[in-house]
């Protein structure tokens, strides 16, 4: 299954929820691929200091992170297409039509994902665990690599 994690910049909430989905994926065995873009975003930029520092406490990397814009590829290409907000999935639902969806609203849940942009570390760490809750929720839905023997 293709996951397409989608914001505004690419540089915060989208990095940091394709990267804490890809360790959680990893960890459970999970059959995806997983990549993140941003409605507005520049290509080739890094992620924002704060972004990185977050997910250190998560033991994730997070510095080689380069931002990409949303392209009509990435949306062809994806099987679930999971926002951060509802204004994003309204900006994408024309677009890829029954595949785009909350991140929260995935998760079983409704809302959106604050933006920490510009905020302090704190703020970025309050954004992540709120993704990883959400995302812990995302990964029961999702396939397994190989099924395990049946009892």
């Amino acid at each position: 299954m293709n996951i397409l994690f989608v914001c505004t910049g690419n540089t915060c909430r989208s990095p940091m929820a394709a990267a804490i989905m890809d360790k959680i994926a990893a960890e459970n065995d999970l059959d995806v691929f997983i990549e993140s873009a941003g409605i507005f975003a520049a290509d080739g930029e890094k992620a924002s200091d704060n972004a990185v520092e977050a997910l250190k406490k998560f033991d994730i990397d997070l510095s080689g992170h380069r931002t990409q814009p949303v392209t009509e590829d990435l949306l062809k290409q994806s099987d679930v297409i999971l926002t951060m907000t509802e204004g994003h999935k309204a900006l994408l639902e024309q677009l890829a039509p029954g595949k785009v969806f909350t991140l929260l609203e995935y998760a079983g849940s409704s809302g959106d994902i604050s933006d920490p942009y510009g905020g302090d570390l704190e703020e970025y760490e309050e954004t992540a665990s709120e993704i990883y809750d959400a995302l812990v929720d995302v990964a029961e839905k999702l396939p397994i690599v190989s099924e395990k023997s049946e009892n």
